[in-house]
């Protein structure tokens, strides 16, 4: 009989499948991230091992396990928690889960805290609970527009064409990427909406620029690059200097794309108007450098969400579905869907 260990508690569709295959199936029981020692001993004579993205799955992991264990199949789109290579060298295959679900997920999420920071409203909500509300007047917590504003969005996979997919339909925006390729078909899709009065020129439209330029030009930046060495830091001092002062950066991409400490600077020196993250530098940690009088929390102009992007009961049950669907593929001797290479 097959061993499967989950790291976390996940929803149960997955579960169900891996069970209703009679498989054993292990499932760390405390709401919490798992210690190491657990981690290292809960995957002993494992077949399968389910983490999730706050597991570091490393040579040492695979050493407890055993020469047994044919495939890692991680919870989430990202696998910069694993060690990819020392996975390759003992042939144990590893996989993500990704899907449409996620994709629609974060980009709703990304375009609330967009509309979130652009009218004010986590301000507004204690504003008001303060019972500072003393009836409506011209000048109270005024916001910006999102409609027609341009955004610029880092990293052109599905999840940035969903983000812009939404602006331009739904809010009229200009768009401007960034990535390592010019995407022409993306061009082309999105220069069928909008048009002049005369139906002449596109009032639409997105254009490829280099990431300087999209930082001085944009409204909103919103970031959905990988995390790899690369990108790491991609986002710092010099690229906040160059954004407007009246723009907003969003981060539901990874933590360490944005340098904190860079960031916490530009906001205090009101370089920017805002941010927004569902993720951090130092996560589970929101601030990475607690002896400094800086703090993420203690901006006003800055929204916070403890990395839930995708937190929506149909997501996370689909990506629970295909963490095991690539799980079964692979103890049946077939190759999963969602191979990453």
């Amino acid at each position: 009989m097959p061993k499967v260990f989950i790291t976390r508690q996940i929803p149960d569709q997955g579960i169900k499948m891996l069970k209703d295959k009679k498989y054993s199936v292990s499932v760390y029981p405390k709401d919490e991230i798992i210690p190491r020692a657990a981690l290292l001993k809960g995957v002993k004579g494992v077949d399968a091992l389910l983490p999730i993205l706050t597991d570091h799955i490393d040579a040492e992991v695979l050493e407890a396990a055993g020469a047994q264990l044919k495939i890692i199949a991680n919870y989430a789109i990202g696998t910069d928690n694993i060690d990819l290579q020392a996975c390759q060298k003992r042939k144990i295959l590893v996989t993500n889960a990704p899907g449409p679900e996620i994709v629609q997920s974060v980009a709703e999420h990304t375009f609330a805290l967009m509309l979130a920071l652009a009218h004010r409203i986590v301000e507004a909500d204690k504003f008001t609970r303060a019972g500072k509300y003393r009836g409506w007047g011209p000048q109270i917590l005024l916001g910006t527009d999102v409609y027609g504003k341009t955004l610029g969005i880092v990293g052109l996979g599905r999840i940035g064409f969903a983000v812009a997919d939404r602006a331009v339909k739904g809010f009229g925006m200009q768009i401007i990427y960034h990535d390592k390729e010019r995407d022409l078909k993306f061009e082309r899709d999105f220069s069928a909406y909008g048009g002049s009065a005369s139906g002449g020129e596109k009032q639409y439209g997105a254009r490829f620029v280099d990431l300087s330029t999209l930082l001085k030009q944009a409204d909103f930046v919103s970031l959905h690059v990988p995390f790899l060495p690369s990108t790491r830091h991609l986002i710092s001092t010099r690229e906040l200097a160059l954004m407007k002062p009246t723009a907003f950066l969003i981060n539901t991409a990874r933590g360490p794309i944005v340098d904190e400490k860079a960031l916490l600077q530009a906001l205090e020196k009101k370089q920017i108007a805002g941010a927004a993250l569902d993720v951090f530098e130092c996560e589970p940690s929101i601030d990475c450098d607690i002896s400094d009088h800086l703090e993420l929390k203690s901006f006003d102009n800055v929204i916070l969400t403890p990395h839930t992007a995708s937190a929506t009961v149909e997501t996370r049950q689909a990506m629970s579905a295909t963490a095991a669907q690539n799980i079964i593929a692979a103890l049946e001797g077939e190759t999963p869907s969602n191979l990453v290479k």
